[in-house]
């Protein structure tokens, strides 16, 4: 991706709707999930970091990611457990970890079975892998271009990637459920005219509509973290168990 675009999310990713609303849904897939006092996650693809203080609070945290100007960002956060991977090719034994994280992040790799199999191979057995991904082809737009999207995603095809790696899922959600129309509409709108995205569509949201926007992503949580699974929506969650 474009260096410019690492810098324009960790400028916002603390505080963006998406991001926060992101953050919120994985820890309400993660919910219950007990590692113990040695327990060791990987957030395959972290990017600038801004998971990496979620994952934190469950264990002891690794981060992997194949851009030099993300990692830069997340050193500059103080994180120093990180370095340069490739999801086909990770620099861990085998089961290394007791919990790996993949959020919007296997979209980018042409041979996504072939990555979910790498990140299975260093799962310790009986451990878990999260994945968040975009939802839905006919969402595709210059943002998914820019970004360096290779798909999206239905469930029932994350689901079918997730097995053939060898997985058990062990459940699923869509989110971002409640924005899905208007985000769909701007979308499409947007396509018709030809006009162009910011380079993440994160700079077209203001302070006051943040504070709005984030609200429904967090009540999304919620329901998730009660056991509801949701019908529909702009992006996908899938935990799956070695």
């Amino acid at each position: 991706m474009d260096p410019r675009i690492y810098a324009q999310m960790r400028s916002v990713e603390d505080d963006h709707w998406w991001f926060r609303g992101r953050r919120a849904v994985i820890a309400a897939m993660l919910g219950g999930l007990s590692l113990g006092s040695s327990g060791r996650v990987l957030d395959a693809g972290c990017g600038s970091g801004g998971n990496l203080g979620t994952y934190a609070g469950l264990g002891e945290v690794m981060g992997v990611d194949m851009e030099l100007e993300a990692l830069g960002h997340a050193l500059g956060r103080g994180y120093r457990a990180v370095g340069v991977a490739s999801l086909d090719d990770l620099p861990f034994r085998d089961a290394a970890f007791d919990l790996v994280c993949a959020t919007d992040v296997i979209e980018h790799v042409i041979g996504d079975v072939e990555a979910l199999r790498e990140l299975r191979r260093v799962t310790a057995p009986g451990s878990h892998l999260l994945v968040t991904v975009p939802a839905y082809r006919w969402l595709w737009s210059d943002s998914d271009v820019q970004l360096g999207h290779q798909r999206r995603y239905t469930a029932p095809e994350l689901v079918q990637r997730c097995t053939e790696a060898g997985w058990t899922v062990q459940r699923t959600s869509y989110f971002n459920t409640v924005l899905l129309p208007p985000i769909a509409a701007v979308r499409w709108i947007r396509q018709r005219r030809e006009a162009a995205f910011a380079p993440t569509e994160l700079a077209q949201t203001g302070a006051n509509a943040n504070r709005v926007l984030r609200l429904p992503m967090e009540l999304e949580a919620r329901l998730i973290a009660a056991g509801v699974r949701l019908p529909t929506g702009v992006s996908i969650a899938c935990l799956c168990q070695r």
